[in-house]
């Protein structure tokens, strides 16, 4: 049975940038519980830096993929830098596009490459 999407970590890494660490099933369901999280930081802050960490999620489903995909787009002038953090190609691909898109500062880094993550992510540059 697969587990339902669980965010292991939401945590701050400066005063305007957040982490998701998440594992499960990434399904429509649980992309808009990340995405009401995130919508919620909005709520606080103007613009965020946000670092999403996929932690061996178990399964994807096309939705789910489709609005995770085209939230940077809906949400471009309130995001400064995103970090995924992955080893999915595919992920990475998607991230690429969406860069190219909203000409955002968006950063790939492989799970190994976490910490340089995290730092790039909080800092102030």
């Amino acid at each position: 049975m697969l587990k339902p999407l669980s965010v292991l970590f939401d945590f701050s890494l400066s005063d305007n940038s957040i982490g998701y660490i998440v594992e499960g099933t990434m399904d429509y369901k649980a992309v808009q519980e990340l995405k009401e999280a995130i919508l919620d930081k909005f709520k606080k802050h103007d613009s965020i830096n946000l670092y999403l960490e996929d932690n061996n999620i178990e399964r994807f489903s096309l939705d789910a993929v489709f609005i995770a995909g085209i939230f940077p787009m809906q949400h471009k002038n309130q995001l400064n830098k995103v970090a995924m953090v992955t080893n999915r190609k595919w992920i990475h691909a998607i991230a690429n596009f969406n860069k190219a898109v909203i000409g955002k500062d968006l950063r790939n880094f492989t799970i190994d490459r976490r910490m340089e993550a995290m730092n790039w992510i909080a800092s102030q540059d």
